[in-house]
């Protein structure tokens, strides 16, 4: 009886230390915003932390006033810096926060922090029906985010627009509308062909308005040389692909993990790349990853015999923004065998509709990652570190 009682203890401990407790990083109503909204997260080489957000500075809406937030960690999440602005346009909005670390290149050996993002004078429904303009920019630090540089404009590299703000004038045959980098963390390939090669998927519209949102496509843009110039990838082949999330994976291939806007199939869109991201296979709906029409992270965290090993972490429910999870891939997102709930509540009546929505991830350690999250009904974005 002795024996079994410290077995179930020692279970007991294990099962608790799988999951650190939660940290508030971003609290809505606080620091001068109404709403902190679309999570991204990064770790630096030195371990470093930096969790960005849109800091919406009158309210929860997608457009508006809005900034780009920035806090740090130096402890693995447990605690947290004060709030910075890196990113911002005037009254205008600045979102869709895509952050990476270039860690190769050779000019930056303790690695070059990129920040993709958005910029946009109308909503989401105006840009559309062909009003206004979203652009693409980043900016960069090369001392772990404590200072950055001035924002540069790469949407004539990256983006097929018609129209006009602040006198730079587009105009292209595509008519692409909409906008918006992946949301979350943007990715670089550390081996092979495409060494370097700097990656962020991304998603637009077409044309004029569809049903169902059918005017929507994923794609991705990349950079082999640092930054210095970009290339367009070519669009995923489904109607309706929107937020995506990409990782590099072996023999030079990239996997690419979308939100299926129309929400006819509540689950997650794949696509696989032989050419780095270049351009996709016929993308898939991946029924064992449910998701009820929201944002999802993926990230290659290591290797086992020779096949990338793959964390997606998504909203994995297919009625509300709810059961945030945590998924592992030891066949490069063919199966997902290891599964852990994060965050969720069995009873929404008890809960707010949306308790987890957005999330991104990042790797902390051996079988050990951070999650950054959106939770009940994106009141605050929490940090967890969470053992697999």
């Amino acid at each position: 009886m002795r024996k079994l009682i410290i077995v179930f203890l020692y279970i007991l401990i294990w099962k608790v230390g799988l999951t650190q407790k939660e940290v508030t990083v971003f609290e809505s109503g606080k620091e001068g915003y109404a709403s902190f909204r679309i999570p991204s997260v990064v770790k630096l080489p030195n371990h470093k932390i930096l969790a960005f957000a849109e800091g919406r500075v009158n309210g929860g809406a997608d457009f508006g006033n809005i900034k780009i937030v920035l806090k740090s960690s130096d402890d693995q999440g447990k605690t947290w810096s004060t709030i910075k602005v890196v990113a911002s346009y005037g009254q205008w909005q600045v979102g869709n926060a895509a952050p990476v670390v270039d860690v190769l290149d050779p000019a930056y050996p303790n690695g070059k922090i990129y920040l993709f993002y958005n910029t946009g004078n109308v909503s989401e429904m105006e840009l559309r029906q062909g009003k206004g303009l979203r652009e693409v920019w980043y900016i960069s630090s090369v001392d772990e985010g404590t200072s950055w540089s001035g924002p540069v404009n790469i949407t004539s590299q990256v983006h097929f627009p018609n129209g006009e703000m602040d006198g730079r004038k587009y105009s292209h045959e595509k008519d692409w509308r909409t906008y918006a980098n992946t949301p979350g963390h943007a990715t670089q390939c550390m081996d092979g062909k495409y060494k370097g090669r700097i990656y962020i998927p991304a998603n637009h519209s077409e044309g004029v308005t569809k049903a169902h949102f059918k005017d929507y496509y994923s794609h991705g843009y990349y950079s082999d040389d640092h930054g210095k110039t970009f290339h367009v990838s070519k669009s995923l082949n489904i109607e309706g692909s929107n937020e995506a999330t990409a990782a590099f994976i072996s023999n030079d291939r990239l996997i690419m993990n979308v939100r299926n806007q129309p929400g006819d199939v509540k689950s997650r869109i794949v696509a696989y790349s032989n050419d780095g991201g270049e351009s996709f296979e016929a993308a898939k709906y991946d029924t064992s990853l449910p998701d009820p029409v929201c944002e999802g992270a993926i990230l290659n965290i290591g290797k086992r015999q020779g096949k990338s090993v793959l964390a997606f972490v998504n909203a994995a429910d297919k009625a509300n923004r709810n059961n945030l999870t945590l998924k592992i891939s030891y066949d490069e997102g063919l199966s997902w065998p290891v599964q852990h709930l994060i965050d969720g509540v069995a009873d929404l009546a008890m809960a707010k509709k949306d308790y987890t929505a957005y999330s991104d991830i990042i790797k902390i350690g051996r079988r050990k990652v951070g999650v950054f999250y959106e939770k009940e009904n994106y009141s605050k974005m929490v940090f967890k570190s969470v053992k697999w």
